[in-house]
């Protein structure tokens, strides 16, 4: 049995892949430039035209889509095909404004169906799996983008959708779940409930986690697989280019992207520059082979970095690094750019601490402060008031010697953090209350 879902694209050399990308990419800036309206006034004012790109780097010329234009352009001023066309629409969760729509023609579903099933394939999951979908069902693209991918593979899927814990853990044993699929944090909430619950998961039949829909970091992973005795797997992707399946984690914990579907650039985000391979930069997509609403270098916001290079899993797809953070989530504290996927990282350092964090940023004066709220260990709560609020200054200088800024930590009292269910909330701005 193969390694790969698709051994010719996942394996493809480097110039073979780029004569491809760049025969998809001329196709694709054809089609949206007689299709979308916006499009082809936005190349027209930039002066360019598609018959111009004559090479990859041809692009950089191109101009970028940004958010505001999906908003400005919904529900489907940016779809390329009839409606009559569109089989499916999905949403982002929007929790500003009008949402993020996403139309699929059957040819769009059939590819992202085989974008997850590379990503399944990779992380270990056969058909003679169990998959337990906890990722929500709905606009959201992650419930159905999971579920279509387990189904291409051919294994069994229970749709539990997010939420209803205890039901969560009770199918998982009666139904002897395999593979689970959810947010890393909703992970972290179920093995919290069994270890309260008397329930050793460990050594139920679950093996494999793919999650993915918020950042989170390797400390993270590592505390899931102790947790729940599994291999925790990333699944990375955004509403805007399919969904999930944008890239997968291969057992190496390398991070691939579907470079034959999705083109990636890093660009600096002040100059708007491509920066070269190897250097942390925002992350930016064009849509290859997609047809109802390919989108033409979007600027995802994302922090990371690309690396080319034969990977020991054998796959040649471009590696992405994991995301460090969001430019729209950076908070500025003493002149210091700080990500919370930073403060994870250290509050994960200290084993007396539980993953279950709050950051809030407020005014002092005329500048922005920050203070942390995490719970401690169970066991912890039995002890000294001293002694948690010791463990409180130690991270707290942990966090100065670190990132370099003075952050007060709170050692809160037990489950007063809320769990999550999906993507958790980690940052309370309370600057404008």
């Amino acid at each position: 049995m193969s390694e790969y879902w698709d051994e010719k694209f996942e394996t493809m050399d480097l110039e073979k892949m780029q004569a491809f990308q760049l025969g998809k990419l001329q196709e694709t800036l054809k089609w949206v430039y007689s299709k979308v309206p916006f499009y082809k006034r936005v190349f027209d004012e930039k002066g360019v035209k598609p018959e111009d790109c004559k090479s990859l780097d041809d692009l950089r010329h191109f101009p970028f889509t940004i958010k505001n234009d999906l908003r400005d352009n919904y529900p489907f001023g940016l779809c390329a095909v009839p409606m009559d066309d569109v089989v499916r629409v999905h949403a982002s969760s929007g929790t500003t404004g009008k949402p993020i729509t996403g139309p699929y023609t059957s040819q769009d579903l059939e590819d992202w169906s085989n974008c997850m099933a590379r990503t399944f394939w990779a992380q270990g999951v056969r058909q003679n799996d169990i998959f337990q979908n906890a990722y929500g069902y709905g606009l959201f693209t992650g419930g159905l983008g999971f579920h279509q991918g387990a189904l291409k593979i051919g294994c069994a899927v229970v749709p539990t959708s997010s939420g209803l814990t205890e039901r969560q853990l009770m199918l998982m044993k009666d139904f002897g779940s395999t593979v689970l699929g959810s947010t890393p944090t909703y992970a972290l909430t179920i093995a919290e409930r069994a270890e309260k619950m008397g329930m050793d998961i460990k050594n139920w039949p679950i093996k494999i986690g793919i999650f993915g829909a918020e950042p989170w970091s390797v400390a993270m992973r590592k505390e899931i697989e102790e947790r729940m005795g599994i291999k925790a797997n990333e699944a990375y992707g955004l509403t805007e280019m399919m969904g999930p399946g944008v890239a997968f984690s291969c057992p190496e914990y390398k991070l691939h992207i579907n470079e034959d579907h999705i083109y990636p650039e890093i660009i600096d985000p002040v100059t708007e520059e491509p920066l070269p391979l190897g250097t942390q930069g925002e992350l930016v997509f064009t849509a290859l082979q997609r047809r109802a609403m390919p989108l033409i270098r979007y600027r995802t916001k994302d922090i990371t970095t690309l690396h080319r290079a034969k990977c020991a899993c054998g796959r040649s797809l471009v590696i992405l690094e994991k995301i460090t953070g969001r430019y729209d989530d950076m908070l500025i504290i003493s002149g210091v750019n700080v990500f919370p996927s930073q403060i994870e990282s250290i509050i994960m350092e200290f084993s007396e601490l539980e993953p279950h964090y709050l950051l809030r940023v407020y005014k002092k004066g005329y500048l922005d402060a920050l203070s942390v709220e995490v719970e401690a260990k169970e066991e912890l709560y039995t002890q000294e008031q001293s002694v948690l609020d010791q463990l409180g200054r130690n991270v707290s200088t942990h966090i100065n010697q670190v990132i370099g800024i003075n952050v007060p930590v709170t050692i809160v009292p037990l489950n007063s953090i809320a769990r999550s269910e999906g993507k958790a909330k980690r940052v309370i701005d309370e600057r404008n209350m």
